[in-house]
This record gives C-alpha cells, structure tokens and sequence, in this order.
C-alpha cells in the first residue's frame, strides 16, 4: 500500500503541470478537467495538447493520442485476468488502466496484493491529477510563459522515469531507442501528431528483426549438427 500511495502522488502532482501546459495553449478550463476526468492517460493528454499547440490538426492530435493509448487496452487484458474482478466492476475499473496503476499490480505477488495496489494506485492517482489539473489550469495566467518554465517536460519526463526500468531485454530498448529517433527525426518535416504515429512502428520493425536473427541462429544450430 505504501508503496502503491507514493506513485498515485508523485503522479498525481504531475497533473499540475498537464494543467498549466494545457490553459497556457489555449485550451478553456472546461476542457483542460474533461481531459484529465475523461480521457486520464498523462501521455495521450499532453500528445493531444502539444499537437494542438503546434498547429495539428483536431484528427491528427486525437489520433496520436487515441494510439499511444492503446497500450492500456493490452495492460487491461492482463490485469483483467490477475485481478479477476466482478463483472459489474469492469466497467469502473477500465478507467483507472494505465501505466502506473498496472506496474504496482503487475509487481503484487498475490491476487489480494494486487487488487489493493490497484485501487490504491488508481484512487489516489485519479483524485490528484484531476485536483492538481484544475489548480493548474486555474494558476496558468499567472505562472505566465509555460515554455520558459519548462512545464511542458514534466510529464514526459514522469513518463520516461516510469518507463526505463521496464527497458529489460535487448529488443525492449531496441524499440525504445528507434522510436525515439523516428518521433525525434521526423518531427521537423511532419505534421504535429504524425511523428508518434510513425515511431509506433518500431515495436514491429523491431520484433520482425529479431525473428529474423533467431531463425538464422537456429538454422546454423541445426547445419552444424
């Protein structure tokens, strides 16, 4: 549980940022706290914005984020077997499937763990990111220049932080380091949104390769017997 409340708030503080960076490119307070109510993904959120921000078109910008996304719907077939929970609470609980909610549960080494890193996790996490938005979004006018604070990192940078230690085999950071040159290289001749689209195909390219590498090895295992 202990350590479950100290992501929900080391996160949750970040949605401070989300606010400020939102409310200073233009977004209304009511769509700035729909964003983080509704949609309630840091990553997506901050794609969504920054799109916009940089000129993206509406489609182009929830595209990026309905894709970067889609990772929960796997996180959410995993849990739904580790967790296990009562058909009428699936529904509920789907909102609260993201990337640090699914770490503490996914570490948990008993179903009951798990369950209660999960809802501590989501709990406090949802409560405030969603508090710390609209404090955010309220104070945007007068933390003034949002760029010169840097704010619009913050959530990246939590995001990274959460991400690397889960960087294990070779593949894993293989598919890290080509996203990254893909959504870096091509961000100044594509439109806003379009790079992390694009760097999205690094996972396939990435696995194609190493299908490729272990079906040479294996074969010459095979010609040297």
């Amino acid at each position: 549980m202990r350590d479950a409340l100290g992501v929900g708030v080391a996160v949750g503080l970040s949605g401070f940022a989300f606010g400020v960076t939102s409310a200073g490119n233009g977004l209304s307070l009511l769509q700035t706290c729909a964003l983080s109510l509704l949609v309630f993904t840091g990553a997506s959120q901050f794609a969504l914005v920054g799109a916009l921000a940089a000129g993206g078109g509406a489609v182009t910008a929830a595209a990026g984020a309905f894709f970067l996304g889609v990772r929960n719907a796997f996180y959410g077939l995993r849990l739904s077997q580790l967790l296990a929970l009562p058909r009428a609470m699936r529904p509920f609980a789907a909102q609260w499937v993201i990337d640090e909610t699914a770490a503490v549960s996914l570490a948990q080494p008993t179903r009951r763990s798990a369950r209660i890193g999960f809802l501590v996790t989501g709990l406090s996490l949802y409560i405030l990111w969603n508090l710390t938005t609209l404090l955010g979004a309220l104070g945007a006018d007068a933390i003034g220049d949002t760029d010169a604070w840097g704010l619009d990192a913050a959530g990246p940078a939590v995001f990274l932080a959460l991400l690397a230690p889960m960087l294990r085999t070779g593949a894993e950071r293989a598919v890290a380091a080509l996203a990254v040159l893909l959504g870096l290289g091509l961000l100044p001749v594509l439109p806003a949104g379009v790079p992390v689209l694009v760097a999205a195909l690094a996972a396939p390219v990435v696995l194609w390769a190493h299908g490729r590498r272990n079906a040479s090895r294996d074969h010459m295992r095979e010609e040297e017997r």
